[in-house]
């Protein structure tokens, strides 16, 4: 006799036990975290407003770049643009969860979607998969990794002045760096091949034609729209294969 799946919950059981999991990386994520404190006082933020956009942003890559952007006049409406182009990801992979958010009512499954990063979407995704009905591992999760975030930016912030001369060191390229570094973990193989071509070249020309870095606008925004046309592509030619 078939059994109905138990319902889901969230529970504080379940928080904690997402929240140990996710430790590792969450620890891994901290050098990320070091290194955007670093990148915000070379880019004249005070301690406060550097902790406050780890606090409320949460968002790692969106925050790299809103650093490369930061100017003045603080082009507002340019970083709103650029943080809602790189994170439009999240809308397909926070639809994957509603297996577990579902249930929970507007008001806490759309706080649950605040603590959405990579790495514990894909840790929640093999939980629920592997039969979890526990939503609270989510949040547990994020939380762990929100929690390194912050308090690394800090520590970041706080100490980097003590080095010397970012040049003396290397860290004038820190930024680059990391920047490289969450472009390999996002590379998904040769059907990115394009939309990474386009986003460079638009990249290119907007240096030279742009002021400030408005050429990474315009490159993030190219490849998008080039990642868009491939998959609207591939889903009409997958129609027409299943209707032929």
């Amino acid at each position: 006799m078939n059994r109905e799946n138990p319902p889901i919950r969230f529970t504080w059981g379940g928080i904690a036990r997402g929240y140990a999991k996710t430790l590792p990386i969450a620890a891994g994520v901290a050098v990320f975290g070091v290194a955007y404190g670093l990148i915000a006082g070379q880019h004249g933020l005070s301690l406060a407003e550097t902790v406050l956009m780890s606090a409320l942003v949460f968002a790692g890559s969106s925050q790299m770049l809103a650093l490369q952007l930061w100017g003045d006049p603080l082009p507002i409406a340019g970083i709103v643009a650029a943080a809602a182009i790189i994170n439009l990801r999240y809308v397909i992979m926070t639809a994957a969860l509603k297996p577990w958010l579902g249930p929970l009512g507007r008001l806490l499954s759309y706080g649950s979607v605040f603590f959405t990063a990579d790495e514990n979407w894909a840790v929640s995704i093999a939980e629920m998969r592997a039969g979890g009905r526990d939503a609270g591992f989510f949040v547990g999760s994020g939380l762990a990794l929100w929690s390194f975030w912050v308090v690394s930016g800090f520590i970041g912030r706080a100490f980097g002045g003590a080095l010397p001369a970012p040049e003396r060191l290397g860290l004038d390229f820190i930024g680059t760096a990391v920047f490289t570094a969450l472009a390999g973990r996002m590379w998904r193989g040769r059907r990115d091949l394009w939309p990474w071509l386009a986003s460079g070249a638009a990249a290119v020309l907007g240096a030279h034609f742009l002021p400030g870095a408005w050429y990474l606008l315009a490159g993030g925004l190219t490849g998008s729209l080039v990642g868009a046309w491939r998959d609207t592509r591939r889903t009409a030619e997958e129609s027409y294969a299943h209707g032929a």
